[in-house]
């Protein structure tokens, strides 16, 4: 597939684009709230089912699928998302779209009705089916309904909708499991899906296919995109070695590195037709912008995971109180996506991703010490909301940036890909940050943090490094 070639001046967005109205402007307005409605329901549901699990497995015996409860949705996403890529570039996003939702909401039926933990997991398989084929088809949506010069806005909005989740949504759902019952945690957004949903509907309707004329017709100029059943195979075989991997992160005796090394070797095999080429050796331009999101998800939400896990075990934080780190970074997030968007025609992507980088780097610094020198633990919390900080400038940069590098028949594809990046980044380092903690877990005292943070900071360095990449890409890139 051939991708557009950006320079570095030219990867800033012309403020002539951008319309008076901005992504809440007339012809906007109800798609971009039909869009964010679908992201806070999702963040919604995926926040919930943290607080809602213990409760969960206790009521369904489940305590031996608690950890498939997490890994298989982030599976089962990857075959969501090169699904609904492969899907829009044939036929646009609407298909993918609406497709996405009726899986989604089945999964919360079946999550809802669950009469044991079985069924459950299978529920949960099909709610990540659908919420990574989602992800897919919102982002060629942006690229088909908003002008270029939007697309820092409606990114930066994205991460927007996962601060008021990140605040209330623990709580709401608590309260809702204490007092209607865990269940109605997930059925009772299956309602308001379908009220976000019926916003959107109407900006579908104004979207042609790739290689349509104005009639919506296909033209005989552009060759139709074919169903690449290859590429499905092989995300099947990713989702499998994923899900192993984290499975096997938890193994003992021999198996502890050679079972996880395995898997993860499967992952990355079968991760190379799912990416543009020369992905996984960092080529110019397009990708590294991917390989660069893959690495600051791995390494964000490889030390996210054990930041409140330090202030609980070592600071004797209770459990609202060690959540001040994830509520931070994710208000910061939101403050850095903010910025970018309001920086969008002075800074290019290149440096929004070297400066997030780096505050991403000095942030797992600030945990990595706080948790070897036993130092106060506000340097943890402060540090995590500069990595949110930091997260904000780059992660919005990246969309923007992966769909400058598209030509209308390749943004399904190189969008599945940078959602592909995210989550087997983060899969991986989670996975990996496991190992690490059962294998210094025999040390006592600070050492399996100590070693959690020295391991995530390593991707993190690899995004800074990788941010001069993204400059200046030789021209006909390719992926």
């Amino acid at each position: 597939m051939t991708c557009v070639s950006v320079d570095e001046e030219d990867s800033v967005v012309p403020s002539a684009q951008v319309s008076p109205g901005g992504i809440l402007g007339r012809g906007y307005r109800t798609v971009t709230l039909g869009i964010c409605a679908l992201i806070v329901l999702s963040a919604f549901e995926a926040l919930a089912v943290t607080t809602v699990m213990p409760t969960i497995s206790a009521a369904l015996n489940g305590a031996a699928l608690y950890a498939l409860a997490f890994a298989g949705p982030l599976a089962a996403g990857v075959v969501g998302m090169v699904a609904a890529g492969n899907w829009s570039d044939r036929e646009g996003p609407r298909g993918p779209l609406y497709a996405s939702v009726v899986l989604f909401t089945a999964g919360l039926a079946v999550v809802g009705t669950a009469p044991d933990m079985a069924v459950f997991l299978a529920g949960r398989l099909v709610e990540g089916l659908g919420t990574g084929a989602l992800t897919v088809a919102l982002y060629v949506v942006v690229a088909r309904a908003y002008p270029p010069g939007l697309h820092p806005q409606i990114f930066a909005a994205f991460a927007a909708c996962w601060v008021v989740p990140s605040l209330i949504g623990p709580l709401v759902a608590g309260l809702i499991a204490q007092t209607l019952g865990w269940r109605w945690v997930f059925l009772g957004v299956i309602v308001l899906v379908a009220g976000a949903l019926a916003m959107v509907v109407p900006a579908m309707a104004r979207l042609r296919t790739p290689g349509a004329g104005a009639d919506g017709r296909g033209t005989a100029e552009r060759k139709p995109v074919p169903w690449e059943l290859g590429r499905l195979g092989w995300s099947l075989l990713a989702a499998v070695a994923v899900l192993a991997l984290n499975l096997l992160a938890d193994s003992k005796g021999p198996l502890l590195w050679a079972g996880p090394a395995a898997a993860a070797v499967v992952v990355l095999l079968a991760l190379r037709p799912l990416l543009p080429r020369r992905t996984l050796r960092s080529g110019a331009g397009l990708p590294s912008v991917i390989l660069s999101r893959g690495l600051a998800s791995g390494a964000f939400f490889g030390a996210d995971v054990y930041i409140p896990y330090l202030l609980t075990v070592r600071y004797g934080f209770p459990p609202l109180a060690a959540g001040l780190s994830v509520t931070a970074s994710g208000v910061c997030w939101a403050g850095g996506s903010w910025l970018q968007s309001r920086l969008a025609a002075r800074l290019s992507h290149a440096r929004s991703v070297r400066f997030g980088a780096l505050l991403l780097c000095l942030a797992i610094a600030a945990a990595g010490a706080t948790a070897a020198f036993a130092l106060v633990p506000a340097t943890a919390i402060a540090g995590w909301a500069v990595g949110g900080f930091g997260m904000g400038l780059m992660y919005p940069r990246t969309s923007v940036a992966t769909l400058e590098y598209s030509t209308v028949e390749s943004q399904g594809f190189n969008s599945s890909a940078l959602s592909i990046a995210d989550s087997i980044g983060a899969s991986m380092s989670l996975a990996a940050t496991a190992i690490v903690f059962a294998a210094f877990a025999g040390l006592g005292g600070a050492w399996p943090f100590t070693g959690c943070f020295a391991l995530t900071i390593l991707p993190a360095l690899a995004a800074l490094a990788l941010a001069q990449r993204i400059r200046r890409p030789r021209p006909g890139v390719t992926s």
